[in-house]
């Protein structure tokens, strides 16, 4: 492993779901091993943005509560992933925009991205969710999805 991958976080996207609690138990895991920075993404989907962006002009009130709405459920997700363990080296970011590609985007930067797998499962279900088929599919750095059943690394 070269300087520069080391250099690079580990992302891992968050959605306040048990899936997203296993994700981000597993990529505090592989960052501590890999020795890299854990950036933790939450998104608000386009939809709250777009009835926040049409409402008066500039900043809405809104905006802000929409962003702490999504750092609380950040918040729990950790306090679940980790049991008051929680990695000195996190980093926490609230995105606006559709969540598979924000995260997407944000896997430019990362030496591995971690989403929980959502789903119905199964041989005739759907094995993940959207944002985590959009993760597997399109982005640039390898891509971890996790199931919530999964516990251990």
């Amino acid at each position: 492993m070269n300087a520069d991958t080391v250099s690079k976080p580990v992302i891992v996207g968050v959605d306040g779901s048990e899936f997203s609690s296993a994700a981000l138990r597993y990529a505090g895991k592989l960052a501590e091993r890999l020795g890299a920075r854990l950036e933790v993404i939450t998104c608000i989907g386009m939809p709250d943005y777009l009835v926040v962006a049409h409402l008066e002009g500039g900043e809405h009130p809104l905006t802000g509560r929409l962003e702490d709405a999504a750092s609380r459920a950040v918040e729990e997700a950790l306090g679940r992933a980790f049991s008051g363990e929680r990695p000195a080296n996190v980093d926490v970011t609230v995105k606006f925009g559709a969540p598979g590609k924000v995260l997407v985007e944000e896997s430019r930067r990362a030496q591995l991205l971690v989403v929980g797998r959502h789903g119905e499962g199964g041989f005739l279900g759907n094995a993940m969710g959207s944002v985590s088929r959009a993760c597997a599919a399109h982005s640039v750095c390898p891509v971890l999805l996790v199931g919530q059943e999964a516990d251990d690394v």
